[in-house]
């Protein structure tokens, strides 16, 4: 739910006050009634905001939200297009499903770049079906997007991604997270993040793209079920201490909409030079799960279509487009 401009002005007059503010001095900037003051400030600590009252001084902001609201992230926002429209919701089943509701209701074109938010998903998925557990603490978001991509380079937009979290970890934490194929980021031996695209297309043409993005960011890993500890870590574990979710999400949607353009631009190698720089899996002994069979041998490359190419331990070479990948 986004803030109303009312609450939006309030907060921002307690923001640039070292001091406290009075309702009435509110009142005047504004051009409202104390009263309305009033119910812009139970409504701004409602969204989590730590604000003060006294009957003498007035109101001061003790603390923000620790909330990934579209007025904090637009703060530190550096994107043109990307994250310019943001939908946020305290808690929904999944962000993709409303990305696909609005881009039916809605002429995409005029959504490319919406972010949709979610604190918490109930209901989140991943590959396969698989279920996306999606706590309070994490990053849960889908962008809309209306490629103007050539179809068999579409994949591509989820490699972007993939890249766009890796830098946005490592230059925000100094921490060397990499990609393991074909859409996971990992933390030494476990997973920080994930993503899933879904194409809506008929013929040759793409209506939409939602991009789905999960990071597991102030997740405390006592919460998590056992078989979940083993594999999954978080920012907030791996650095001692919570990381700035607002921060983190401005810094990952600005890495993203840099090689997206690239993407529009045809500029293809660029990307996959930097997705491999960052991989996990090449170069490794990997296990090889498809729908038909499964197999083991060394990821050699991934090719302009995003294919893993391994090396069987016959000696052949074989192409994967999808499939599950198992470090060995």
């Amino acid at each position: 739910m986004d803030m109303k401009d009312t609450a939006i002005n309030v907060l921002k007059i307690l923001e640039e006050s070292p001091r406290p503010v009075s309702g009435e001095r509110i009142a005047e900037q504004l051009g409202i009634t104390r009263s309305a003051v009033w119910k812009q400030v139970r409504e701004l600590r409602r969204l989590g905001y730590g604000i003060s009252s006294s009957r003498t001084e007035g109101y001061r902001l003790e603390t923000k939200a620790d909330r990934l609201l579209p007025y904090e992230i637009q703060k530190h926002l550096r994107t043109r297009v990307i994250g310019r429209q943001i939908r946020h919701f305290d808690s929904t089943a999944s962000t993709s499903w409303i990305g696909k509701k609005l881009a039916d209701e809605t002429d995409p074109e005029r959504l490319h770049g919406l972010v949709i938010i979610a604190e918490e998903q109930t209901g989140g998925v991943g590959r396969l079906g698989r279920a996306w557990v999606s706590p309070a603490g994490g990053i849960w978001i889908t962008i809309l997007l209306k490629p103007k991509i050539p179809l068999d380079h579409l994949f591509m937009i989820t490699m972007a991604g993939s890249v766009a979290i890796a830098r946005a970890i490592r230059k925000e934490y100094g921490i060397s997270a990499l990609i393991k194929w074909p859409n996971d980021i990992f933390i030494g031996d476990k997973k920080i993040a994930g993503l899933l695209l879904e194409l809506t297309a008929e013929a040759d043409t793409v209506h939409y793209a939602l991009l789905g993005i999960g990071i597991d960011a102030n997740i405390s890993l006592t919460d998590l079920s056992p078989p979940l500890k083993d594999i999954l870590t978080s920012l907030q574990a791996e650095v001692g201490h919570p990381v700035d979710r607002v921060a983190l999400l401005a810094r990952v949607l600005w890495e993203f909409e840099l090689r997206y353009q690239q993407l529009e631009e045809g500029e293809y190698d660029s990307i996959i030079r930097e997705w491999k720089s960052l991989s996990l899996t090449l170069d490794r002994r990997v296990a090889i799960k498809t729908i038909n069979k499964t197999f083991v041998g060394e990821a050699i490359d991934i090719d302009e279509h995003g294919a893993l190419i391994i090396r069987k331990d016959n000696g052949k070479v074989e192409r994967v487009i999808a499939g599950d990948c198992f470090q060995l």
